[in-house]
């Protein structure tokens, strides 16, 4: 497994493969890898990639002011084994000082998408997320590049970026992963005691015990955001949004039902959380 620091590297190295005629796929994290980061490593593998290159940067430019960047967690070590044990072939380790050069000063920013739910939250945060993607993808070159369904906006507004920006590569989205519990798997889990991870199973359990079929509750009446939010709220959560949206437009919708995607964040304690599911 090779080890990338320097950008350019990396790009050299990425181009020559593509040229080569080899299927390149590329997993972004922010390390402190789990199970989730390790399925999306699966999916590429199991899509035919060739060279499966994972970057494992904490991007500081879609981080707020006031959020967790200085402590997000890291562990090389750890990130480098789990890499190796999964099958990766490339590991990329940047800086923000090689990411961000003196004087930056272009960014990219979808519009659109990313206007609402946790954008509306997080102001620039999906300028930053844009501009790292956009980054990488120049230099690892993929064929692919491999999302989680979790982050489900981010999914969907690097799906808009590729398709504006006519980048040549394909976006795939792999499923949430989640503890034995239900809860979606997050780097963010390691904030929570085991009290508030108890509380955090509010989420999962109040998307799952809506009916696919007819998105009704257990005693057949029909679900709505506003009776989620009540579930989380007496589970001692503090909802930042629970949203009914178009599953491809992200556009609200009025009622939840086929084709819409339904989106919580909510704080645990001084942790947000996110979860969706996608009917």
């Amino acid at each position: 497994m090779k080890i990338f620091r320097e950008p350019k590297k990396l790009q050299k190295w990425a181009a020559a493969r593509r040229l080569a005629g080899k299927k390149v796929a590329l997993v972004p994290t922010m390390g402190y890898l789990h199970e989730g980061h390790l399925s999306l490593i699966a999916a590429a593998k199991k899509k035919g990639a060739d060279e499966i290159v994972v970057s494992v940067f904490v991007n500081p430019v879609q981080f707020g002011p006031n959020e967790d960047y200085a402590t997000y967690p890291r562990d090389e070590k750890a990130d480098l084994a789990k890499c190796r044990a999964a099958g990766a072939t490339a590991v990329f380790f940047p800086t923000p000082a090689n990411m961000y050069l003196d004087g930056h000063s272009v960014y990219v920013n979808e519009e659109t998408l990313s206007a609402g739910l946790c954008g509306a939250r997080r102001p620039g945060h999906f300028r930053g997320v844009c501009t790292v993607v956009a980054k990488l993808f120049n230099l690892a070159h993929p064929t692919f590049a491999v999302f989680g369904q979790k982050d489900y906006q981010q999914a969907q507004v690097i799906k808009r970026m590729v398709r504006d920006l006519n980048f040549d590569l394909e976006i795939v989205v792999a499923p949430i992963v989640r503890e034995p519990t239900g809860l979606a798997r997050s780097s963010r889990n390691t904030y929570l005691s085991a009290e508030e991870k108890e509380r955090a199973l509010a989420i999962s359990r109040a998307l799952g015990e809506i009916d696919a079929q007819t998105f009704t509750d257990a005693k057949g009446r029909r679900v709505t955001t506003g009776a989620i939010a009540k579930k989380l709220e007496k589970a001692g959560l503090k909802v930042d949004y629970v949203a009914c949206v178009d599953a491809t437009t992200l556009a609200p919708r009025r009622a939840i039902g086929k084709g819409t995607c339904v989106l919580v964040a909510a704080y645990d304690g001084r942790t947000r959380l996110i979860d969706n599911r996608v009917f």
